[in-house]
């Protein structure tokens, strides 16, 4: 995660020319929002139909679409209740879509090695991967802040994207096989770490609301 905030000003500042652009023309964050869900959802179905290499290129895109639509309503003061909403939404529907889009190639290609195994690592994937998101959001509902994890959506994006854009699958699909279950692994860690950090913050803020009205 700290290797990714080091990357954050960088990226912003490649692209803040097309934020600005998108502002000047009143392109609206949740259009945006939109575009990327649809490149998530092209990505999975060239997963799922053995194009690999172009699952990973349009996961890829997807990722920084979705990092612009925040970029576009925090500098275009666009923010907007619905659109956090949305947005967190659809990216939900990207993840679950991703995993799905993977373990059907898993599942249909030939010569796949420990298939039942990386079938099952991808359906484990979807439910943590979708408990990462709710845990910080039902945190963040009770006043709570849950941003630890060593492996969030960024994360996930990056290993989906970038060694099957530059090697496919791999021999027997071995690569995105390894990928899928390291990223299931990370993120069932990620779950115990917010699950953990959450108890910790809310006995402290249950026990300092005990001695507020003591």
């Amino acid at each position: 995660m700290k290797a990714l905030k080091a990357l954050e000003r960088p990226f912003f500042a490649i692209f803040r020319p097309l934020v600005n652009w998108l502002i000047a023309h009143r392109v609206r964050p949740n259009t945006i929002t939109t575009v990327g869900t649809a490149l998530v959802l092209a990505s999975a179905a060239f997963f799922g139909v053995g194009h690999v290499r172009l699952g990973g290129l349009f996961l890829l895109l997807s990722g920084i679409v979705d990092t612009i639509d925040g970029q576009v309503a925090r500098n275009g003061a666009m923010v907007t209740r619905f659109g956090a909403f949305y947005d967190s939404t659809l990216d939900r529907i990207g993840d679950g879509a991703t995993f799905a889009g993977v373990g059907a190639y898993l599942m249909l290609a030939p010569d796949v090695a420990w298939r039942e195994l990386s079938v099952l690592a991808c359906m484990v994937g979807i439910i943590a991967s979708l408990v990462v998101s709710y845990a910080r959001a039902r945190a963040e509902g009770l006043g709570l802040d849950c941003k630890v994890g060593i492996a969030q959506r960024a994360e996930r994006i990056l290993l989906l994207g970038i060694p099957p854009l530059f090697f496919g699958a791999g021999p027997g699909a071995i690569y995105l096989q390894v990928i899928v279950v390291l990223l299931t692994v990370l993120a069932l860690i990620t779950v115990v770490q917010r699950i953990v950090h959450v108890h910790g913050a809310a006995n402290a803020a249950d026990l300092a609301g005990l001695q507020d009205r003591e």
